[in-house]
Formats: structure tokens, sequence, C-alpha cells
């Protein structure tokens, strides 16, 4: 059977939740709802190419791929799959008089009419889907296994004492699910590093690191929602990759997928949130203060249907489970694809950063901390740079291609002090060429000019023709240029005459004046 092809993103989480964090192939297929199939053949594929976590630094992802999810030919003798029913559909079609099932299976049919199921078939598989939807199952966590995140629906205001205005403290919400140990904080927004931020400090609160973390399907946490097949936000993939944890996000309208979290988010509102609703509060901190004051007493306060507490369970049998914290501290790093611009720079918070030129028009992946900003490009890092919190431009220049290198490296003073180094009409040139310009790197193309042609003429033949230039007011390289190539510099000339010429108040390059055309 054909392994279903899935992204590279998807393929690195199963190379690194197996090898990194030690997961089985069920533990890997419920983190990314794949099937244990399918993950045991691209662990197969990679097993024989010698392919591990992390990937190979001599191999781009598009090789990887090549390797674990080689292309085939489609066969022309495939069994027919019969497409699947919108029994959700049907279900609310049902529900409308005058509606009948045969109808709607003959409109089934209309819509499939190669690969459609019987009347009968279609029938049966109605009725065992409606016997299902009201099934539910009691989850049994294991210790150290999950911890669910979510927020909760109400805020807490924070009054500014010197305005007076009022703002609203997001509640994040973390809890174990062996143990029911929670951990609350107040933060002022459920933005991205607030989001990774709670987690850390989460994370610390515990003590250790579970296996998998189930959130909900906000922004901060999925890039793109779906039931089955989710995508991280970058940078909270990141944060999963440096804790080494599984992210199973929660399917959307799927309450019961985190009833741990709702359940504790309940209990957080009524234990503590309402407790402190009448207490005015001027900062985050003061408020952050109360709450872990309240949530000391909710972890210590006795269950009513079992023995203990969230704080003696927590004792026994999670924290024993966790995994140690990283060695390093996590440091925030946010995550966002940009594409190349035509000047190889990449822009992020309104400053441009340089990549290798020959990246041009590709799409990398920015990772910006509080301190660097490293670019990569199909998993590999490409650029470096400082963080820079303005408007302007960062440019490495090994980055420029060798035309702009050379061009870069010159400067209005560099070429000034170069023809003074040939002598005064040489210099008087390129004085013009850079001060007749409205911006004086427009005239450097025509300064590299001259300086190339000294390679053929030579020095003095250059001060030669750059007089004769002054003399007939022709100050433009491809004057100099001709008067070089047709060996006029070597004519005598009469130095009153030229100085007769250059007090004259004739300066446009096509006023020559009398003395050029003989």
């Amino acid at each position: 059977m054909k392994t279903k092809k899935i992204s590279m993103q998807k393929i690195k989480e199963i190379l690194r939740l197996k090898y990194g964090a030690d997961l089985s192939s069920r533990q890997i297929s419920r983190s990314l709802n794949i099937s244990t199939g399918a993950i045991s053949k691209y662990l197969n594929r990679a097993d024989a190419a010698g392919i591990g976590w992390p990937l190979p630094e001599s191999m781009t992802e598009q090789q990887v791929l090549a390797i674990l999810q080689p292309s085939r030919k489609p066969r022309k003798d495939t069994v027919t799959v019969f497409a699947e029913p919108d029994f959700n559909a049907i279900h609310d079609e049902l529900g409308t008089k005058g509606m009948t099932r045969q109808l709607l299976w003959e409109e089934y049919t209309q819509d499939h009419p190669s690969n459609h199921y019987s009347y009968s078939r279609f029938t049966v598989l109605f009725k065992r889907w409606q016997g299902s939807r009201q099934l539910s199952m009691r989850q049994t966590h294991l210790a150290g296994e999950k911890m669910f995140v979510d927020y909760c629906g109400p805020t807490m205001d924070v009054i500014n004492p010197q305005t007076g205005e009022v703002r609203t403290a997001q509640i994040f919400v973390s809890v174990l699910g062996a143990s029911s140990y929670t951990f609350v904080e107040a933060t002022w927004s459920q933005s991205l590093p607030d989001w990774i931020g709670s987690h850390v400090r989460a994370f610390n609160f515990f003590g250790g690191v579970p296996e998998v973390v189930v959130p909900d399907n906000l922004k901060s946490a999925v890039s793109k929602a779906c039931r089955y097949d989710p995508d991280l936000n970058p940078t909270y993939q990141q944060l999963a990759e440096h804790y080494n944890v599984a992210v199973i996000p929660a399917r959307p309208y799927k309450p019961k997928d985190k009833s741990k979290a709702e359940v504790a988010v309940q209990v957080v509102e009524r234990w503590i949130m309402m407790r402190l609703r009448k207490q005015p509060f001027f900062t985050l901190a003061s408020l952050n203060q109360a709450i872990r004051f309240l949530l000391a007493d909710l972890n210590n306060r006795p269950f009513k249907k079992r023995p203990g507490s969230r704080q003696s369970q927590f004792e026994s049998i999670d924290k024993p489970a966790l995994r140690p914290l990283p060695p390093s501290p996590y440091e925030y790093l946010e995550v966002k694809k940009a594409r190349v611009h035509l000047d190889y720079h990449v822009e992020y918070d309104g400053h441009f950063y340089s990549v290798p030129y020959q990246l041009v028009k590709q799409n990398v992946m920015i990772h910006a901390s509080r301190t660097t900003l490293t670019i990569n490009h199909q998993g590999k890092q490409v650029a470096h740079h400082p963080r820079a919190f303005k408007h302007g431009h960062t440019t490495d220049t090994t980055h420029m291609a060798k035309a702009h290198l050379k061009h870069q490296e010159w400067s209005p003073q560099r070429f000034v002090l170069w023809a003074t180094r040939i002598g005064e009409y040489t210099t008087l040139v390129v004085e013009h060429q850079l001060a007749g310009r409205r911006h004086p790197e427009h005239g450097y193309r025509a300064c590299l000019g001259l300086l190339n042609l000294t390679k053929k003429y030579g020095q003095e033949r250059l001060e030669a023709a750059c007089r004769r230039a002054h003399y007939i007011n022709a100050i433009t390289y491809k004057n100099i240029a001709s008067i070089l190539s047709k060996g006029l510099d070597n004519l005598p000339m009469e130095d009153g005459d030229a100085d007769k010429q250059i007090s004259l108040p004739l300066s446009h390059d096509n006023v020559r004046g009398a003395k050029y055309y003989h």
C-alpha cells in the first residue's frame, strides 16, 4: 500500500520524536496523527540511509525528502476507493421536512458516479455513524505524559495608578494530566511572546517536562487549524524542539480532547478569580503574587472523592515521571517566513538583513531572538546578524556579488585620492564626475572607467588626455577614452590657450570650443 505523502516538517518531527525524544511509533502516531505503518516506513528508510536526528549537515532537506519519500508512478491496476459520504451533512439534511435517505443517497451517487456505495451499504454505514456519535471514551492519563494548557474566558483588571486607565490581563492555566497539579499566571495578552513565556514558566514551576503538550487551536499555537493535521506555529515548534516534547493540539470544536484543561479552567475561575474579583490591582506583578498565594491553597486542597491533593499526587505520581529540564534556559525565538528581495536582503521588524545573493527570490526562515537574527534556507543556516531595532540595512560583504562588492569598496574620497596621485587634470575630471551628480555614487562607474584606462594607456597618457579634455571642454569618460584611442593626447597644446578655454563660462559637455575641431 502506498504511503500517503506528508510535509517535510512532519517528517522532521517523526525523526525528532523518535531519535531525539525516544518516543514509540504509537506515541508519535498520536502526536502527529499519522498511522503507525506510515511512521515505520519512514523510519525504516531513514535507518537504511543512515539518517537520524538532527539531520546530517551534508544533506539538504530536498535530499532527505527524496530518500524518505521517493516519487512513484501511479499504478493503472489500482483498487477502487469508495468515496466516503459526509454523514454530518446528511444528518443535518434529514432534519428538513420531506427529506429522505433515498434522495440523499441518489445525490451522493451523482457526486461520485464511479466510486459510490450501494444504497444498502450507505444505510449500514450511516446507522453505524449514528451509533458512534454519542460515545464518549473515558481518558486515562499516565504519569508525566500530558500537560494541558488553555486560557480562562474571564479576564482580570489592572489599574494604572497614575492615569486610572484599566487594562485587562489574560489568565493562563496549565495542568498535568495524572495529578491535576495546576499552574496559573496572568499575562497582558495571548500573543505569541506571552504564550511562549507562560509555557517556559510552567515547565519551571513543575520542575520538569512532560512527553506531550495539549494546547487549544489559538493562533499562537497553530498556524493552520485542521481537525486531523494541524500545522504548529513555527515559534511554538522551536519551543517544542528545545524541550523535546510532542505537541498535540486539540481538534477544533472537540472540547473533550482537552477536558482536563476545561475542568482546570473552571476550577481556577471559581477558586482564584472569584476570590480576587473585588480586590484592586495596580501592577501585573501584584496580581500574579495574589494568584500564587491562592494557587498554593488550591494545589494543597484535599480532593473530595479521592484521597490526597493535587500537591501530594504530583509529588508521588507526576514529578518522578517528568523529564528533566534542558541544561540551557530557553531563549524566546520568533520564527518567520520571508522572501529574499532583489537586493538580497530580507525584512524583519522594519530592518533589512543580507543573505547570499544566490538566494534572491527564494523563501527563507528567519529566527529572531532579542540579540541575534539567524536566517535558514532549506534547513541550513545561511546568515547570522546582530539584531537591529531601527530602520536601516545590515549587510555582510561576503553575501554580495563580486561586482557589487567592488563597487562597495569605493568612496568619493578614495577616488579623489587615487586621482591626485596621477595628476592635476585627472583630479579635476574625477571631482567633476562626482560633483555633477545628484548622488556621488552615480559617478562611480565613470571614475572606475578612468581607472581602467590606466591599465591600457598608463598614468601619464591619462593625465595628458584629461588635460586636453579640459582644453576642449569635453570632460566625459567617452571623450577621454576617444582622445586616448586616437592618440590626440600626444599632440602639442599651448598652455595659454588651455587657460583661456578653462576660464570661459562654458561648462556644458556639449560645448567643446573651437580647438576641438582642429
